[in-house]
């Protein structure tokens, strides 16, 4: 049974990193996350890839506007991962960006979204439209680790090998699916 206190329902990012938001510099707040050798295998097993070489974030945390907080940097990994078709690893690397904003919740614009309020223009190429946090802090971490889950590829491929090349192991595994049923007595 787990304690209601070792962690709420959401689950901890491997890689977490709560900043305190509370007093940003004006210049911001550089954070700069390297996982080591254990939380790289709990992000592997996080993201369902093979390994995870190495991950590093560099991330800015500085205040916007007049009680938000903007998150810029990058995401780099080296990740090795199965192919889809193969099963063979496959390794990529990573660069992503990062950028986001925050609210507080309890602000107007955080309450309302952007309906009620015009006042804010966001730009296409800019982030997405602000997320709300509570309190005095943001899991940094958590998410850096959001935009390297969204990075990754999720159909990666030896190249070379297309989808028709897995007929062979397509037909393997339907005859193991059809043995599977009449075992399990379902046709």
């Amino acid at each position: 049974m787990k304690h209601a206190d070792s962690q709420s329902s959401d689950r901890q990012s491997p890689v977490s990193f709560v900043a305190n938001v509370a007093r940003l510099p004006q210049k911001g707040l550089p954070v700069l996350i390297e996982a080591d050798a254990a939380q790289r295998a709990a992000l592997a097993g996080e993201h369902e890839l093979l390994s995870v070489e190495n991950y590093r974030a560099e991330l800015l945390v500085a205040p916007w506007k007049r009680n938000g907080v903007k998150v810029s940097g990058r995401v780099e990994a080296d990740i090795t991962q199965a192919c889809i078709v193969t099963l063979d690893p496959i390794e990529a690397h990573i660069d992503e960006a990062v950028d986001a904003l925050f609210l507080p919740e309890q602000s107007k614009l955080g309450r309302q979204g952007f309906e009620g309020g015009g006042e804010i223009m966001l730009d296409a190429e800019g982030p997405d439209s602000p997320e709300t946090f509570s309190g005095n802090s943001i899991d940094v971490g958590a998410l850096a680790e959001q935009f390297f889950g969204l990075a990754i590829d999720p159909y990666p491929r030896t190249q070379g090998v297309s989808m028709e090349a897995a007929d062979d192991a397509g037909t393997a595994e339907s005859e193991f699916q059809q043995k599977l049923r009449s075992l399990l007595g379902k046709s």
